[in-house]
């Protein structure tokens, strides 16, 4: 069996009036904020389904349940220090991770360096190990109206 595993996440929430908008455990000025049971932060919500994926134990679901009010309102970044300590428990370490934020609004770029300090220092990586890309969906579908955000995460993770 190989020492190499990989896992693809993806995550999406609705725009709302009245919460913060939080990608990449970063606060973003925006008239909308994602709606969920934590902070709703798409991106760290993908990059852990893509670990929890890569390690074959289910799903963000199964570990953090939004019927648990343990997780109400907690940061996602949080959420990615437990995935973290179950990766390393399980004996894996990243390798890699490459995703990409879906939105219309607000613009990414200048975020995305934060972004990358943010999740590389939960992992205990190098910022070069994480990619992290926006697009739009050229005003089509449900982020494309703004009605939404997602994000898709693919993560290489290795067994020491």
């Amino acid at each position: 069996m190989s020492n190499l595993r990989i896992g693809h996440g993806y995550d999406v929430h609705r725009l709302v009036e009245g919460r913060k908008l939080i990608i990449g455990g970063v606060e973003l000025q925006h008239h909308l904020g994602l709606l969920g049971h934590s902070d709703a932060d798409v991106l760290v919500h993908a990059i852990m389904d893509a670990i929890i994926g890569a390690m074959g134990l289910g799903d963000i679901g199964k570990h953090f349940p939004d019927t648990d009010d343990t997780f109400h309102d907690i940061s996602s970044l949080v959420l990615l220090e437990k995935t973290v300590d179950l990766m390393k428990k399980e004996g894996y370490d990243i390798v890699n991770i490459d995703s990409t934020i879906i939105a219309q609004k607000p613009k990414m770029l200048a975020h995305i360096p934060t972004m990358k300090e943010n999740v590389a220092k939960i992992l205990d990586c190098s910022p070069e190990c994480i990619n992290i890309k926006a697009t739009t969906e050229e005003r089509l579908g449900f982020t494309g109206r703004e009605e939404g955000i997602a994000a898709h995460a693919v993560v290489l993770i290795e067994k020491k």
